[in-house]
């Protein structure tokens, strides 16, 4: 697995000599890798024992268990979230690219690296970062920018100036209101047979991928958040905003100019009305209009 960093586990817990190198999340635990527990999600924290040598960022207030405690290194915090932005924070730790090696193809910036399947059409001024993997037949136009660990099926269209792969805006506010940046080491995948507009951006994940599944339609000028997943065959329409771990199942119909507030979750076949405020989940084949948004008749 990718190395990112490497930080000594003796610096929080004297009796442990190990190193972790990465971050992970409860959803998909690694090795050897630092990670937090928050309170609402207490009921997963036995994840942690499917993997060894870690450092665990745990609620200040809830007991540390034994067994957790005697294979991983535990840092007690108040809010965890936050422990894990100070990690980062206190050890340097940043995940900003460097400038790749590249060469010029039709106008386009190639780096070594980059794979690029077969009939695909990359258009003069679009940048093609060296982990970045295109399937066949694909898009690329003028412009687009693909950033970091960005993997694209087959048969995908992507329209000119979009970005995919830009950081996400993941932060916590310390006990003085100083700013705390957790750095974004996750990245985008994009199913086959998606389409995606103009001036779009879709930010990488911050620890697991941001996700549009097979069949999507993302229309010009939207902005797709870290960590979300757009279910199969989701259509979303201009100017819409998904945030942070926001998600659809499948067949969705965002209309334009939508908000969609962080970790909420839409149903299949689910309907969103123009410039609706999504704030709270929205059961499958369900019609929600408004602000805040909400079910017809309701």
């Amino acid at each position: 697995m990718k190395e990112y960093f490497r930080v000594s586990a003796s610096k929080y817990d004297a009796t442990k000599s190990f190193d972790v190198v990465r971050p992970s999340s409860l959803g998909h635990p690694k090795d050897n890798s630092v990670m937090f527990v928050t309170p609402e999600y207490l009921d997963r924290w036995e994840a942690t024992l499917s993997v060894k040598e870690c450092i665990v960022i745990w609620p200040q207030n809830v007991e540390v268990p034994a067994e957790l405690s005697a294979k991983h290194a535990v840092i007690p915090h108040r809010e965890p979230r936050l422990g894990f932005a100070e990690f980062f924070r206190d050890n340097g730790i940043t995940y900003n690219r460097k400038p790749e090696a590249f060469q010029i193809v039709n106008g386009a910036y190639v780096c070594e690296g980059a794979s690029i399947g077969r009939d695909c059409a990359i258009f003069p001024g679009a940048y093609v970062d060296s982990s970045v993997v295109i399937g066949d037949n694909c898009y690329i136009g003028s412009g687009v920018k693909l950033i970091g660990d960005v993997m694209i099926g087959s048969n995908c269209i992507i329209r000119e100036n979009t970005v995919i792969g830009s950081d996400g805006l993941t932060t916590r506010r310390s006990e003085d209101g100083k700013v705390v940046t957790i750095p974004q080491f996750g990245g985008v995948t994009i199913e086959d047979n998606v389409q995606i507009g103009a001036n779009v951006v879709v930010c990488k994940g911050a620890i697991d991928d941001t996700v549009i599944h097979s069949g999507c339609r993302i229309d010009n000028s939207c902005f797709i958040s870290h960590n979300v997943q757009v279910g199969e065959d989701t259509l979303i329409v201009g100017e819409t905003i998904m945030f942070g771990s926001s998600s659809t199942g499948k067949q969705v119909f965002i209309s334009g100019n939508s908000t969609i507030r962080d970790g909420v979750s839409i149903g299949d076949k689910a309907f969103v009305g123009m410039g609706a405020v999504v704030v709270r989940p929205v059961p499958a084949e369900t019609v929600v209009k408004g602000n805040p948004a909400k079910g017809e008749g309701v």
